[in-house]
């Protein structure tokens, strides 16, 4: 199946974290290679290898590391691995500088060659999702879209329950309570493009759309996964695979 990943974002979070020039947010390190290394070599794990990068913001980055395939390692120096993505196919493809996703999935449609079915990620995120078990889940179920849902993983909001006058009756953190959001990993049918209108969004048009005629499928995923969204949370990633604590690198095992 065909991997469409969005890496047209600003990463405006990071940048404002002291993260400067125009480096996109897929392709700040998580060890010796970019985050968007990670998400690829996810799935080229599982056998998909025909990625559809759609690029935006800092795209250029994005185009030298793939056509050059080197990285700098921390001594400084340069290394060449022409043969770890040898039989990676991959689509750069420029998006628009400030396109949102769904926009960016519409633009990309005739690179999907009518497959019926295919993948999308966000590109900032790390699992040790099935994906096998989540892809065949979704092809039995019919349905027009599948996105993986994971428990809230932050501690710091805690959710407070009062009564009219005020008085607190209990103290949960959000990370447990039952609740799911969105984390990023999607299965697609063609059905999707029906429900994005031009400059729309992925979720908040096409997925919604499709929720609301019950053709919206959740996938429960309470194992590993971490977002990248700030400086912090990639310089957590960074130091967990320094450690070689590396629960999202299947391909290890």
């Amino acid at each position: 199946m065909k991997v469409v990943l969005f890496c047209g974002g600003r990463g405006t979070r990071m940048r404002h974290e002291g993260v400067g020039g125009d480096i996109p947010k897929p392709m700040q390190l998580v060890g010796p290679r970019p985050l968007l290394w990670h998400v690829m070599r996810y799935y080229a794990h599982f056998g998909h290898k025909d990625f559809i990068l759609c690029l935006g913001y800092g795209a250029q980055h994005i185009k030298d590391f793939f056509l050059t395939y080197q990285f700098a390692l921390r001594d400084g120096s340069i290394e060449m691995l022409e043969t770890d993505i040898s039989d990676w196919r991959i689509s750069l493809v420029d998006t628009g500088l400030d396109s949102p996703i769904g926009e960016r999935l519409r633009r990309v449609r005739e690179r999907l060659d009518g497959d019926e079915m295919f993948l999308a990620n966000y590109a900032d995120v790390v699992a040790d999702a099935p994906l096998p078990k989540i892809i065949d889940s979704f092809a039995a179920s019919g349905a027009g879209a599948s996105m993986m849902v994971v428990p809230p993983t932050s501690n710091t909001f805690h959710v407070i329950e009062m009564g009219e006058e005020g008085l607190v009756g209990g103290i949960t953190p959000v990370s447990e309570m039952p609740l799911w959001i969105n984390g990023g990993f999607f299965v697609l049918r063609q059905e999707i493009f029906d429900h994005i209108p031009e400059g729309g969004d992925l979720v908040a048009d096409g997925c919604m759309e499709l929720a609301k005629r019950g053709r919206l499928l959740a996938y429960r995923h309470r194992g590993y996964w971490r977002p990248s969204d700030t400086v912090n949370q990639r310089l957590e990633l960074d130091s967990s695979w320094s450690r070689g604590e590396r629960p999202w690198a299947l391909w290890e095992a």
